[in-house]
């Protein structure tokens, strides 16, 4: 297939992935960390699938709640039989495709933008998107003092978490709406956008350093803790207000190689996901207490339950939501147009979802031949 290559612009993002741990946003920093010791052993005399360990990857945040509460309560593990999970976290969309790409996990859960930057950037060959994990959760917090309506975004300063990240392509994207113009490269212009690590936006905003900011939670719930005001959902911009924050990606290879350790890790994520919608206070206990072993501190309840709420897990990838954001990026000039016929495989989500007694989901056109 003729796949595009992305702009410059989307390859300094392996240049920002060297951002260091944080807990927040999909596609920043870079450090990953093995976290086999916290996960439940594998079953002892139980049947191993077609080989020993499946490495998956993830982020420490809500967004990627699914990864964090079937690794936590042991959904995936069951799946897997005899056959051992080995977890580790990123915080880059970058470090993640790079550990992808050099075998270093085979399944990951990561956002839209590295995924498609992932899959044109190597011409299609390297990853597939397999299924969906988490819709929503972002949103634009303002300081109300200096921002009282939508109009007055124009000329202040307002953080997204990384140049050319899904979350910078949506403001980007949402500017351009407007009619207000910005050089999305420098971020200067009309509305001034400043790339924050997601780590040290809170203290931004406090030492009033930036005026708002359009982030995923729990940054943007952290914002309101810090006194700011939920100025747009940016769910409200979408059909049905779901759009993809987190889907599924897996090596090609080892797609081909182990189909049946793909399916049982995605009969995990189903089961997690019926699990978190049927029981959403505990699963947002057992996401909170996974975050605590990954940092070492937990969210307090005035910023994980509003951030909670804002978050919808879903099966579904959202795959027409994923191309209008490739779209998006291209209106904003950090790609040029990508051609994403062959990114999704649903086959096997399709399989489990059928097993489950629940409607197989679309590819939306995008789907392998």
């Amino acid at each position: 297939m003729s796949a595009a290559r992305p702009l410059t612009t989307l390859r300094t993002l392996a240049v920002i992935a060297a951002l260091p741990l944080l807990l927040t946003a999909c596609g920043y920093g870079s450090k990953s960390t093995d976290d086999g010791k916290q996960t439940p052993a594998a079953a002892a005399g139980a049947k191993k699938l077609s080989v020993d360990e499946v490495k998956i990857g993830y982020f420490p945040n809500l967004t990627h709640a699914t990864a964090l509460v079937g690794v936590q309560e042991g959904l995936f593990q069951k799946e897997l039989g005899g056959t051992t999970i080995k977890p580790s976290t990123f915080n880059a969309g970058p470090s993640e495709i790079e550990a992808l790409n050099a075998g270093s996990i085979d399944i990951g859960w990561i956002g839209p933008s590295p995924s498609i930057n992932g899959y044109t950037k190597s011409d299609g060959k390297n990853l597939r998107i397999i299924g969906g994990s988490a819709s929503g959760g972002v949103k634009l917090v303002v300081n109300p003092k200096k921002i009282k309506s939508l109009k007055d975004v124009k000329g202040k300063k307002i953080a997204t978490p990384q140049l050319g990240n899904t979350q910078d392509v949506a403001f980007l994207n949402w500017i351009a709406d407007q009619g207000w113009k910005v050089d999305a490269e420098s971020g200067k212009g009309d509305v001034s956008v400043v790339r924050t690590d997601n780590k040290i936006t809170p203290d931004a905003y406090k030492s009033v350093s930036i005026d708002g900011a359009w982030v995923p939670e729990p940054t943007a719930s952290k914002l309101v803790a810090e006194g700011g005001k939920v100025l747009l959902d940016e769910s409200t911009l979408w059909p049905d207000k779901k759009f993809v924050i987190t889907n599924i990606i897996v090596s090609q290879k080892f797609l081909k190689a182990h189909p049946d350790v793909v399916e049982a890790v995605l009969r995990g994520s189903v089961k997690t996901n019926a699990w978190i919608n049927a029981n959403p206070d505990e699963a947002k206990a057992a996401a909170n207490k996974a975050l605590e072993k990954l940092s070492g501190k937990a969210l307090p309840a005035a910023v994980i339950d509003p951030a909670w709420k804002s978050v919808q897990f879903t099966d579904d990838p959202l795959a027409s939501t994923l191309n209008t954001e490739a779209e998006h990026a291209v209106k904003a000039g950090l790609l040029e147009k990508p051609d994403l016929k062959g990114i999704y495989d649903l086959t096997l989500l399709n399989k489990v979802l059928k097993a489950e007694g629940k409607s197989e989901i679309d590819e939306a056109g995008l789907g392998a031949e």
